[in-house]
Protein backbone atom coordinates (compact mmCIF):
# COMPACT_ATOMS: atom_id res chain seq x y z
CA UNK A 1 0.00 0.00 0.00
CA UNK A 2 1.42 3.52 -0.91
CA UNK A 3 0.78 6.37 1.37
CA UNK A 4 -0.59 10.01 0.05
CA UNK A 5 -0.57 13.17 2.20
CA UNK A 6 -3.32 14.85 3.56
CA UNK A 7 -2.57 18.71 5.04
CA UNK A 8 0.22 20.32 6.91
CA UNK A 9 2.24 16.88 6.22
CA UNK A 10 0.35 14.19 7.35
CA UNK A 11 1.31 11.08 5.72
CA UNK A 12 -1.45 7.98 5.56
CA UNK A 13 -2.16 4.98 3.38
CA UNK A 14 -3.70 5.49 0.91
CA UNK A 15 -6.76 3.53 1.67
CA UNK A 16 -8.10 3.81 5.15
CA UNK A 17 -10.54 2.01 7.24
CA UNK A 18 -13.89 3.75 8.50
CA UNK A 19 -14.37 1.61 12.10
CA UNK A 20 -18.06 2.82 12.89
CA UNK A 21 -19.98 -0.08 10.97
CA UNK A 22 -18.56 -2.50 13.65
CA UNK A 23 -21.02 -0.80 16.55
CA UNK A 24 -23.67 0.89 14.78
CA UNK A 25 -25.54 1.38 11.94
CA UNK A 26 -25.42 -1.52 9.22
CA UNK A 27 -27.47 -4.28 11.55
CA UNK A 28 -26.37 -7.18 13.27
CA UNK A 29 -22.46 -7.77 13.28
CA UNK A 30 -21.90 -11.19 11.83
CA UNK A 31 -18.69 -11.24 13.82
CA UNK A 32 -17.83 -11.02 17.96
CA UNK A 33 -15.68 -8.12 18.98
CA UNK A 34 -12.68 -10.23 18.95
CA UNK A 35 -13.31 -10.88 15.13
CA UNK A 36 -13.69 -7.17 14.60
CA UNK A 37 -10.35 -6.50 16.91
CA UNK A 38 -8.99 -9.59 14.40
CA UNK A 39 -9.82 -7.68 11.39
CA UNK A 40 -8.42 -3.80 12.58
CA UNK A 41 -5.37 -5.59 12.88
CA UNK A 42 -4.92 -7.38 9.86
CA UNK A 43 -5.98 -4.16 8.32
CA UNK A 44 -2.94 -2.81 9.46
CA UNK A 45 -0.95 -5.64 8.65
CA UNK A 46 -1.89 -5.20 4.93
CA UNK A 47 -0.62 -1.51 4.80
CA UNK A 48 -4.31 -0.44 5.53
CA UNK A 49 -3.11 2.02 8.24
CA UNK A 50 -5.10 5.27 8.43
CA UNK A 51 -8.13 4.34 11.50
CA UNK A 52 -11.34 6.48 11.57
CA UNK A 53 -13.64 6.12 14.76
CA UNK A 54 -15.60 8.83 16.94
CA UNK A 55 -17.04 9.18 20.22
CA UNK A 56 -20.29 9.01 18.76
CA UNK A 57 -20.59 5.81 17.00
CA UNK A 58 -21.83 3.53 19.90
CA UNK A 59 -21.31 5.76 21.38
CA UNK A 60 -18.15 5.33 22.88
CA UNK A 61 -18.48 1.42 21.97
CA UNK A 62 -16.32 2.36 18.87
CA UNK A 63 -13.61 4.02 20.38
CA UNK A 64 -13.00 1.51 22.82
CA UNK A 65 -12.93 -1.60 20.55
CA UNK A 66 -10.23 0.53 18.32
CA UNK A 67 -8.50 1.36 20.78
CA UNK A 68 -7.82 -2.44 22.39
CA UNK A 69 -7.29 -3.55 18.76
CA UNK A 70 -4.22 -0.38 17.72
CA UNK A 71 -2.47 -1.01 21.18
CA UNK A 72 -0.02 -3.44 20.47
CA UNK A 73 0.22 -1.62 17.12
CA UNK A 74 0.13 1.90 17.44
CA UNK A 75 3.32 3.13 16.42
CA UNK A 76 2.10 1.64 12.71
CA UNK A 77 -1.58 3.42 13.16
CA UNK A 78 -2.76 6.97 11.89
CA UNK A 79 -6.09 7.34 14.22
CA UNK A 80 -8.75 9.60 14.09
CA UNK A 81 -11.63 10.18 15.90
CA UNK A 82 -14.64 13.24 16.02
CA UNK A 83 -16.10 15.49 18.73
CA UNK A 84 -19.25 17.92 18.41
CA UNK A 85 -22.01 15.81 19.49
CA UNK A 86 -23.74 16.23 23.09
CA UNK A 87 -24.35 12.48 23.89
CA UNK A 88 -26.77 12.16 26.93
CA UNK A 89 -27.37 8.83 28.67
CA UNK A 90 -26.14 6.87 25.41
CA UNK A 91 -27.56 9.04 22.86
CA UNK A 92 -26.78 11.99 20.70
CA UNK A 93 -28.99 14.75 21.36
CA UNK A 94 -27.65 17.45 19.37
CA UNK A 95 -24.05 18.85 18.46
CA UNK A 96 -22.03 20.75 20.84
CA UNK A 97 -18.61 22.41 19.91
CA UNK A 98 -18.38 24.52 23.03
CA UNK A 99 -14.45 24.79 24.25
CA UNK A 100 -14.76 23.37 27.02
CA UNK A 101 -17.17 20.34 25.82
CA UNK A 102 -13.75 20.01 22.84
CA UNK A 103 -11.54 19.71 25.70
CA UNK A 104 -13.43 17.05 27.70
CA UNK A 105 -14.68 15.19 24.20
CA UNK A 106 -10.43 14.74 23.80
CA UNK A 107 -9.33 13.37 27.07
CA UNK A 108 -12.07 11.10 27.39
CA UNK A 109 -10.90 9.97 23.64
CA UNK A 110 -7.73 9.45 24.63
CA UNK A 111 -8.74 7.26 27.90
CA UNK A 112 -11.07 5.24 25.76
CA UNK A 113 -8.16 4.89 22.96
CA UNK A 114 -5.89 4.51 25.35
CA UNK A 115 -3.51 6.41 24.02
CA UNK A 116 -1.33 9.92 24.48
CA UNK A 117 -1.70 11.91 20.96
CA UNK A 118 -4.91 11.69 18.53
CA UNK A 119 -3.15 12.51 15.22
CA UNK A 120 -6.55 13.50 13.63
CA UNK A 121 -9.45 15.20 15.94
CA UNK A 122 -12.26 16.45 13.89
CA UNK A 123 -15.28 18.63 13.94
CA UNK A 124 -18.13 16.12 13.45
CA UNK A 125 -20.17 18.39 12.76
CA UNK A 126 -20.65 22.38 12.46
CA UNK A 127 -22.74 23.95 15.45
CA UNK A 128 -24.19 26.72 14.42
CA UNK A 129 -24.16 28.20 17.86
CA UNK A 130 -20.55 28.39 18.44
CA UNK A 131 -17.96 30.62 15.92
CA UNK A 132 -15.47 27.98 13.93
CA UNK A 133 -12.60 30.19 14.85
CA UNK A 134 -13.41 29.43 18.54
CA UNK A 135 -13.67 25.72 17.34
CA UNK A 136 -10.00 25.78 15.90
CA UNK A 137 -8.62 28.08 18.71
CA UNK A 138 -9.84 25.22 21.08
CA UNK A 139 -8.15 22.26 19.00
CA UNK A 140 -5.11 24.79 18.62
CA UNK A 141 -4.62 24.45 21.88
CA UNK A 142 -4.76 21.11 22.25
CA UNK A 143 -1.92 20.68 19.60
CA UNK A 144 -0.10 22.91 21.67
CA UNK A 145 -0.71 20.58 24.69
CA UNK A 146 0.27 17.69 22.73
CA UNK A 147 -2.95 15.82 22.97
CA UNK A 148 -3.81 16.23 19.22
CA UNK A 149 -1.48 16.24 16.07
CA UNK A 150 -4.01 17.53 13.22
CA UNK A 151 -7.57 19.36 13.16
CA UNK A 152 -10.19 18.04 10.36
CA UNK A 153 -13.69 18.83 9.86
CA UNK A 154 -16.85 16.94 8.46
CA UNK A 155 -19.47 17.97 6.08
CA UNK A 156 -18.24 21.82 6.71
CA UNK A 157 -18.72 24.17 3.65
CA UNK A 158 -16.77 26.25 1.73
CA UNK A 159 -16.37 29.37 4.00
CA UNK A 160 -16.59 27.74 7.28
CA UNK A 161 -13.43 25.81 6.14
CA UNK A 162 -11.31 28.98 5.48
CA UNK A 163 -12.52 31.08 8.07
CA UNK A 164 -11.51 27.52 10.18
CA UNK A 165 -8.28 27.44 8.28
CA UNK A 166 -7.52 31.42 9.08
CA UNK A 167 -6.87 30.43 12.48
CA UNK A 168 -5.70 27.28 12.76
CA UNK A 169 -4.43 24.81 9.72
CA UNK A 170 -7.33 22.61 9.03
CA UNK A 171 -4.89 18.71 8.03
CA UNK A 172 -8.56 17.21 6.16
CA UNK A 173 -11.94 17.28 5.78
CA UNK A 174 -14.58 14.13 5.97
CA UNK A 175 -17.57 14.10 4.12
CA UNK A 176 -19.43 12.41 1.93
CA UNK A 177 -18.22 11.58 -1.85
CA UNK A 178 -18.68 8.70 -4.43
CA UNK A 179 -19.79 8.12 -7.66
CA UNK A 180 -22.91 8.36 -6.57
CA UNK A 181 -22.66 11.20 -3.96
CA UNK A 182 -20.89 14.69 -5.94
CA UNK A 183 -21.83 17.04 -3.80
CA UNK A 184 -18.37 18.21 -3.23
CA UNK A 185 -17.40 18.71 -6.94
CA UNK A 186 -18.42 22.22 -7.69
CA UNK A 187 -16.99 24.32 -4.62
CA UNK A 188 -15.11 21.81 -1.90
CA UNK A 189 -12.92 20.46 -3.99
CA UNK A 190 -11.41 23.63 -5.52
CA UNK A 191 -11.44 25.38 -1.87
CA UNK A 192 -9.37 22.24 -0.23
CA UNK A 193 -6.81 22.22 -3.55
CA UNK A 194 -6.10 25.72 -3.10
CA UNK A 195 -5.64 25.77 0.69
CA UNK A 196 -4.17 22.77 0.58
CA UNK A 197 -6.03 20.57 2.89
CA UNK A 198 -6.51 17.23 2.40
CA UNK A 199 -10.12 15.04 1.76
CA UNK A 200 -11.26 12.04 3.55
CA UNK A 201 -14.20 10.44 1.61
CA UNK A 202 -16.61 8.58 3.96
CA UNK A 203 -18.91 6.18 2.47
CA UNK A 204 -16.80 6.03 -0.68
CA UNK A 205 -19.09 2.67 -1.68
CA UNK A 206 -21.72 4.45 -1.35
CA UNK A 207 -23.15 2.66 1.86
CA UNK A 208 -22.26 -0.27 0.04
CA UNK A 209 -24.44 0.12 -2.81
CA UNK A 210 -21.56 0.91 -5.21
CA UNK A 211 -19.83 -3.06 -4.58
CA UNK A 212 -23.26 -4.58 -6.56
CA UNK A 213 -23.88 -6.36 -3.21
CA UNK A 214 -27.15 -4.16 -1.81
CA UNK A 215 -30.85 -4.21 -2.51
CA UNK A 216 -33.71 -3.90 -1.08
CA UNK A 217 -34.00 -7.66 0.54
CA UNK A 218 -30.20 -7.20 2.34
CA UNK A 219 -30.95 -4.14 3.61
CA UNK A 220 -31.58 -4.77 7.61
CA UNK A 221 -35.11 -3.11 8.71
CA UNK A 222 -33.56 -2.14 11.78
CA UNK A 223 -29.99 -0.44 10.28
CA UNK A 224 -30.05 3.06 9.08
CA UNK A 225 -30.07 3.05 5.70
CA UNK A 226 -33.48 1.48 5.88
CA UNK A 227 -34.57 4.73 6.65
CA UNK A 228 -32.72 6.85 4.09
CA UNK A 229 -34.21 8.13 0.81
CA UNK A 230 -31.99 6.38 -1.65
CA UNK A 231 -31.97 3.10 -0.14
CA UNK A 232 -35.91 2.61 -0.53
CA UNK A 233 -37.07 -0.11 -2.80
CA UNK A 234 -38.14 2.08 -5.35
CA UNK A 235 -34.84 4.37 -5.37
CA UNK A 236 -32.86 1.19 -5.32
CA UNK A 237 -34.32 -0.31 -8.36
CA UNK A 238 -33.97 2.78 -10.18
CA UNK A 239 -30.44 3.24 -8.84
CA UNK A 240 -29.45 -0.20 -10.19
CA UNK A 241 -28.42 1.06 -13.83
CA UNK A 242 -25.68 2.91 -12.13
CA UNK A 243 -24.07 0.25 -10.54
CA UNK A 244 -24.77 -2.35 -13.74
CA UNK A 245 -22.84 0.38 -15.52
CA UNK A 246 -19.56 0.22 -12.95
CA UNK A 247 -20.04 -3.87 -12.50
CA UNK A 248 -19.67 -3.59 -16.63
CA UNK A 249 -16.28 -1.86 -16.27
CA UNK A 250 -14.84 -3.70 -13.09
CA UNK A 251 -15.95 -7.04 -15.63
CA UNK A 252 -13.61 -5.11 -18.40
CA UNK A 253 -10.79 -4.70 -16.21
CA UNK A 254 -10.69 -7.82 -14.06
CA UNK A 255 -11.66 -6.00 -10.73
CA UNK A 256 -14.89 -5.28 -8.60
CA UNK A 257 -17.61 -2.84 -9.11
CA UNK A 258 -15.80 -1.65 -5.80
CA UNK A 259 -12.51 -1.48 -6.77
CA UNK A 260 -13.32 0.95 -9.51
CA UNK A 261 -15.58 2.72 -7.25
CA UNK A 262 -12.45 3.15 -5.30
CA UNK A 263 -9.47 3.79 -7.82
CA UNK A 264 -12.09 7.24 -9.38
CA UNK A 265 -12.00 8.12 -6.09
CA UNK A 266 -8.23 8.07 -6.08
CA UNK A 267 -7.70 9.47 -9.62
CA UNK A 268 -9.89 12.56 -8.47
CA UNK A 269 -6.95 14.46 -6.47
CA UNK A 270 -3.97 13.52 -5.09
CA UNK A 271 -5.03 14.56 -1.82
CA UNK A 272 -7.85 12.08 -1.35
CA UNK A 273 -8.05 9.37 0.97
CA UNK A 274 -11.33 7.10 0.50
CA UNK A 275 -11.92 4.79 4.21
CA UNK A 276 -14.36 2.42 3.58
CA UNK A 277 -15.74 0.15 6.36
CA UNK A 278 -16.01 -3.45 6.37
CA UNK A 279 -16.45 -6.03 9.11
CA UNK A 280 -15.08 -9.18 6.67
CA UNK A 281 -11.01 -9.78 5.89
CA UNK A 282 -11.63 -10.49 2.69
CA UNK A 283 -13.53 -6.92 2.09
CA UNK A 284 -9.60 -5.40 3.50
CA UNK A 285 -8.05 -7.22 0.62
CA UNK A 286 -10.58 -6.10 -1.81
CA UNK A 287 -10.69 -2.37 -0.81
CA UNK A 288 -6.36 -2.04 -0.91
CA UNK A 289 -6.10 -3.75 -3.89
CA UNK A 290 -8.37 -0.64 -5.23
CA UNK A 291 -4.77 1.47 -5.40
CA UNK A 292 -3.50 -0.65 -7.99
CA UNK A 293 -6.57 -0.44 -10.38
CA UNK A 294 -5.18 1.61 -13.04
CA UNK A 295 -8.33 3.16 -14.75
CA UNK A 296 -7.71 5.06 -18.37
CA UNK A 297 -8.69 8.53 -19.28
CA UNK A 298 -11.57 6.79 -21.15
CA UNK A 299 -12.86 4.88 -18.00
CA UNK A 300 -12.49 8.32 -15.92
CA UNK A 301 -14.47 10.28 -18.38
CA UNK A 302 -16.81 7.34 -18.79
CA UNK A 303 -17.65 7.37 -15.14
CA UNK A 304 -17.08 11.12 -14.52
CA UNK A 305 -20.28 11.16 -16.93
CA UNK A 306 -22.60 8.42 -14.73
CA UNK A 307 -24.26 10.36 -12.25
CA UNK A 308 -25.15 13.17 -15.36
CA UNK A 309 -26.16 10.69 -17.72
CA UNK A 310 -27.94 7.66 -15.53
CA UNK A 311 -28.72 10.27 -12.62
CA UNK A 312 -29.39 9.46 -8.65
CA UNK A 313 -32.95 8.65 -7.17
CA UNK A 314 -33.49 9.56 -3.85
CA UNK A 315 -31.09 12.12 -1.49
CA UNK A 316 -28.09 10.53 0.37
CA UNK A 317 -30.03 11.66 4.05
CA UNK A 318 -33.66 11.89 5.29
CA UNK A 319 -34.55 16.01 5.66
CA UNK A 320 -33.32 16.37 9.16
CA UNK A 321 -29.69 14.64 8.88
CA UNK A 322 -29.33 17.46 5.89
CA UNK A 323 -29.80 20.26 7.66
CA UNK A 324 -26.64 19.67 9.07
CA UNK A 325 -24.66 19.28 5.67
CA UNK A 326 -22.62 22.07 4.08
CA UNK A 327 -23.18 24.10 7.46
Amino acid sequence: MHTRSLGQGFEVSAIGFGAMGMSQSYGPNPGSRDDMIDVIRYAVDHGVTFIDTAEVYGPFDNELLVGEAIRPIREHVQLATKFGFDIVDGASRGVNSRPEHIRQVADESLGRLGIDTIDLFYQHRVDPSVPIEDVAGTVGELVAAGKVRHFGLSEAGAATIRRAHAVFPVTALQSEYSLWTRDPEPEILPTLRELGIGFVPFSPLGKGFLTGTVTAATVDPGEFRASTPRFQAEALAANQALVDHVRSLADARGATPGQVALAWLLFQAPFIVPIPGTRRRERIDENAGAADIALSPDDIADLDALVATIGVVGERYGAEAMKAVGL
